[in-house]
This record gives C-alpha cells, sequence and structure tokens, in this order.
C-alpha cells in the first residue's frame, strides 16, 4: 500500500509537466505566427509628382496654339503667338530650320508627313500647305512657317474678293505655275504669269497695286511669300 501514493504522486508529476510542456510549444508556435505576421511587407506605393525622364510634360505640349492672322483683305498676313519645335514624331520626321533664337523658321516634309502633324509638332495653326500655296504638301518641300507682315501675299484658292462663280482651277494652277518659278528663280517667267494671267483675276485695284510693286521689283522673297 505504501508503493501506490508515490506512484500517484509520480504519474502526477510526469502529467503536470507533459502539459506545462504541451503549453509552452503551443505558446512558441503562436508567438512565431504572430511574429511572422508582424513582420513588414513591401508594398508600392504610387509616386506623386513625378516626371518623365526623358521629357518634361512640358515639352509634350503647346501652351497654345500660333496662329496667323491676315489684314488688308487678307492681302497681309502676321503670326501671332510663338512657334516652338517639340522635336520629331510619327507623321512629322522633317527637318526644322531655326532662327539665332531658336524658334522654327522652315520645316521641310518628308515621306509620310502629315500636316495637321507637323503643325502639332511646332505650336502652328494647321493651315501650313495653304500659306504655301499647295492643296497638299509634298515630301522634299519646304514649308515657310511664319509670314513677313509687311509683304502681300495673295490666296492659294481663290482671291479673297472673287466673285460667286469663280473659276479656281485657272487661277490655282497659275498660281503653281508662278510657285515653280519663284523656286527656280525665274523671274521674268513669274511676272508673265502675273501679268498675262493672275492680275486679270483680281478685282481690287489696292490688291493689284501691292502684287504689281513685287513682281516688278524681282525680290525674291516677297515673291515667294506671294506665290510659292
Amino acid at each position: 500500500m505504501s508503493g501506490r501514493p508515490q506512484r500517484t504522486s509520480l504519474l502526477a508529476v510526469l502529467a503536470v509537466t507533459a502539459a506545462v510542456l504541451a503549453g509552452c510549444t503551443a505558446i512558441a508556435t503562436v508567438e512565431g505566427e504572430t511574429s511572422e505576421a508582424s513582420t513588414p511587407t513591401a508594398v508600392a506605393e504610387p509616386v506623386t509628382g513625378a516626371t518623365p525622364t526623358t521629357q518634361s510634360a512640358e515639352s509634350e505640349t503647346c501652351s497654345g496654339m500660333s496662329e496667323v492672322y491676315g489684314s488688308g483683305g487678307g492681302l497681309y498676313m502676321e503670326r501671332r503667338g510663338t512657334l516652338r519645335d517639340l522635336g520629331p514624331r510619327e507623321f512629322a520626321q522633317g527637318e526644322v530650320a531655326l532662327d539665332e533664337e531658336g524658334t522654327p523658321v522652315t520645316y521641310t516634309v518628308e515621306p509620310g508627313d502629315v500636316e495637321a502633324v507637323i503643325a502639332e509638332r511646332l505650336c502652328a495653326y494647321p493651315t501650313l500647305g495653304m500659306m504655301n500655296h499647295v492643296r497638299t504638301i509634298q515630301p522634299g518641300q519646304v514649308l515657310w512657317l511664319t509670314p513677313d507682315p509687311d509683304s502681300p501675299w495673295v490666296p492659294y484658292f481663290s482671291p479673297s474678293d472673287a466673285p460667286a462663280g469663280f473659276e479656281q482651277i485657272p487661277y490655282q494652277q497659275a498660281i503653281e505655275s508662278a510657285g515653280r518659278a519663284v523656286d527656280a528663280g525665274d523671274v521674268d517667267t513669274v511676272r508673265a504669269i502675273w501679268n498675262d494671267t493672275l492680275k486679270g483675276m483680281f478685282t481690287n485695284q489696292g490688291t493689284i497695286d501691292a502684287v504689281q510693286e513685287v513682281v516688278d521689283s524681282g525680290d525674291p522673297d516677297a515673291l515667294r511669300q506671294l506665290f510659292s
């Protein structure tokens, strides 16, 4: 009988020890899970105010399109607003000539160029073809971008005071012929086209006198603005 209590006590001790060990294991497991759960996880946060590393947002857009305005019945034109070259892009891959202040002066058309995209690249109002007396721009063509407000210019499609029923095609053909002669430096042909054909298509005497003065002078730059 004396050995039974000792045995019971020993079993009780073992049971308590086992319970304690089990509890430690459970705590260690929970603590391990808690520790793992509390470990910071790297999260990508959005960066505000970032700008592209290649170009700033400002260089991609125009603050405003520079426009050409006409005065004197459309005989004299001037550009208002600053041209900028935002760089080559699809459909506007041509070469830009700049003046001493870095302002675009001319643009040489490349194959595949589109007039509206050229205008977008240069912050220019998209009437570059009309300004250069063509219906559509052509590869190799050098577009002048800013007219001389002190020199006259004649419209490509018809005189500004053309009456109803005016025949546009003969007029445009004469303008294009005069433009080719200007580009070739053939002043005599330019004079002949004006005197024999174009002059009779205008009715405003002020326009006739202004154009006649330039034609008689033979000034290549002024002739180019008139017809080319």
